[in-house]
């Protein structure tokens, strides 16, 4: 079982894309403001269980709420139609996710609930959850009483020129109202209508509880992880440590006063005995100190004595910056002590790999309750779910480019270590690294494309392109198709795939306009082309056509750059003239605009 694709719809500038995850892993990539972080925050915010993010008013696309205000207006009686008051008129604008499974017929026990017929034989399983409102009669009374007051206030001051709360719905949910007014409601949808977001039936009925327990669990390494410079007089507080991270793996998986049993007998007798012997020592250092307090009459006749007694807990003894400590001594040498360090004066890249690192591991094992979590099982945690769901987002942070690349390598198998092929791990990254998105592989990006608003209420918004099929939806034939794949994919592996996150691309054949564009740009064009990020990308020869689906599918502005080839009636290579029946060879303007002429002068 896995998740196949998602369709998000009304979330920020995800108004309407389908994002496709891969069986294992799938990297979100795309130029600032595309749109990345707003994919990893709908699956957080809908999905994960454990963080259960709230929404806010401005999760939702900022268009839609052109609409929901004049549904609030007309409740005022400001239109001869009252509208908004029905919730299927809320639910095409309201912010949503559509979460297709892919499940095998033997796996029904797991999505017996989800199932929509009797009929079912293996087709993909669809469930929409919503964040619309849970009782529109109370939001409409409420808003009505609220507008109504401020409206009254405006009238007596100012002659109406004051602005008081609320100006509108979206000022009036803003306040804190939002997450009262509205819930996630889950609805079944139907497997045969997948090729788009489908419009649910009138008065469909939600599923009551929320549909994935059981079927998938959801883990997040958030981009904020907390590291900080150690000397930072507004960083002292190192949420994300090393510490913090192995006392919270130890009090899940390795506590042994948790759940005891025969391993843990000799660190229990060993804790024990240091309590004693420290207790001992306690109240021996504070003999004096409590004789001090025994001549103001303190304990009398009756009253309980004063005795100190210790609680060793081994999970506070590695809650704290020297839990963990890296020893810079090379090995072999003994002439000296150990020269060891506090966590915090490592270098912050190695600690956000360890800790990411670390993460994947604690999610992994907590997943297959592993350790002492399988004996904190309840008769409602029975089954391990078949699907993890892992989101990391920006993994690059302080990593210098050989770890990232390592990084994305090494994480997935990770989270496989020791892990049944009956179990399905699926991780999604967001990253703003090129070099990231080297290393994954071309058929595992999603790309954010940016789109304009169209109209005078509208806002910009997001596609996401798949790019492991860009090339097959050419019109060529299949041979040609894998081909050009293959180059694409071989180049993209040979260079940095720096155009995923670039503005502009710029397609040069060789060295010297690789080394001669930037030095152009700098000196004529620095108020503009200087100030943006543009790509320029060396394609080796003619083969900047080869790139056009990828150009296509991007949709970035490009300029390519290339030779004509002109030749001679003895086809040599020779420098272009008009009006001397020329030919030309280049396969990227033959290719490019379909070009069928072989003489240089039609060409131009």
């Amino acid at each position: 079982m896995d998740i196949s694709f998602i369709d998000v719809q009304n979330f920020r500038k995800l108004q309407c894309c389908r994002i496709h995850l891969s069986d294992k892993e799938t990297l979100f990539v795309g130029a600032n403001n595309s749109g990345k972080t707003s994919a990893t925050d709908v699956l957080i915010t809908f999905l994960d269980q454990n963080i259960k993010r709230k929404f806010a008013v401005t999760d939702f696309t900022l268009s839609n709420w052109k609409v929901f205000n004049e549904y609030a207006m007309s409740w005022l009686g400001s239109s001869d139609e009252i509208k908004g008051e029905s919730i299927d008129e809320w639910q095409d604008l309201c912010p949503s996710i559509d979460v297709w499974l892919n499940a095998k017929v033997d796996e029904v026990d797991k999505v017996a609930h989800l199932i929509p017929t009797l009929k079912w034989n293996g087709e993909p399983l669809g469930v929409r959850l919503i964040f619309q409102p849970k009782d529109l009669d109370l939001l409409k009374a409420q808003f009505i009483k609220e507008y109504s007051a401020a409206a009254n206030i405006k009238n007596i001051s100012s002659n109406g020129a004051l602005s008081v709360w609320p100006r509108d719905l979206k000022d009036y949910l803003s306040k804190g109202g939002l997450n009262f007014h509205f819930e996630v409601k889950a609805y079944i949808l139907d497997p045969l209508k997948v090729s788009s977001p489908q419009k649910l039936i009138k008065e469909q009925q939600p599923i009551e509880n929320y549909p994935f327990n059981g079927i998938f669990k959801v883990d997040v390494i958030e981009a904020q992880r907390g590291f900080a410079d150690p000397n930072s007089l507004e960083n002292k507080q190192n949420s994300g440590g090393l510490s913090s991270q192995l006392n919270q793996y130890y009090n899940r998986h390795l506590n042994p006063t948790d759940f005891p049993d025969d391993a843990d007998l000799d660190a229990l007798v060993s804790i024990e005995k240091a309590k004693e012997l420290f207790d001992e020592r306690l109240n021996e250092s504070f003999k004096e100190a409590l004789g001090e307090i025994k001549t103001l009459g303190y304990p009398g006749f009756n009253d309980p004595d004063i005795k100190l007694s210790s609680r060793i807990n081994p999970i506070d003894s590695l809650d704290h910056d020297a839990a963990i400590i890296f020893d810079t001594q090379r090995r072999g040498f003994t002439g000296l002590d150990n020269f060891s360090l506090p966590e915090k004066y490592n270098g912050l890249g190695y600690k956000n790999l360890i800790y990411m690192v670390f993460k994947l591991i604690s999610f992994r094992d907590q997943w297959l309750r592993k350790g002492k979590v399988q004996k904190r099982r309840s008769s409602d945690d029975v089954a391990i779910e078949p699907i993890h769901l892992v989101l990391i987002e920006e993994p690059e942070a302080h990593l210098h480019a050989q770890v990232q690349q390592v990084f994305i390598r090494k994480a997935y198998d990770v989270l496989r270590l020791g892990v049944s092929n009956r179990l399905t791990t699926q991780m999604v990254v967001s990253s703003h690294s090129s070099y990231i998105a080297h290393e994954a592989g071309f058929e595992k990006l999603r790309y954010f494309k940016r789109k304009p608003a169209v109209g005078l209420n509208q806002v910009a918004s997001t596609e996401v392109i798949d790019l492991s099929t860009i090339f097959k939806s050419q019109s060529k034939k299949s041979s040609d198709i894998e081909d050009t794949a293959k180059f694409v994919a071989r180049y993209l592996k040979t260079v940095h795939c720096d155009l995923f996150f670039a503005n502009g691309i710029i397609l040069v054949e060789g060295a010297a306009e690789r080394m001669l564009i930037p030095h152009f740009i700098r000196a004529h064009y620095d108020d503009s082309l200087n100030q943006n990020y543009i790509s320029i990308l060396e394609v080796g020869g003619a083969h900047a056509h080869r790139l056009k689906p990828l150009v296509d599918a991007l949709s970035l502005p490009t300029l390519v750059i290339t030779d004509t080839d002109a030749t001679n009636d003895k086809s040599q290579k020779i420098r272009p003239l008009k009006g001397q029946n020329y030919g030309f060879g280049s396969s990227t303007l033959k290719s490019w605009f379909n070009l069928n002429s072989n003489t240089l002068d039609e060409v131009i």
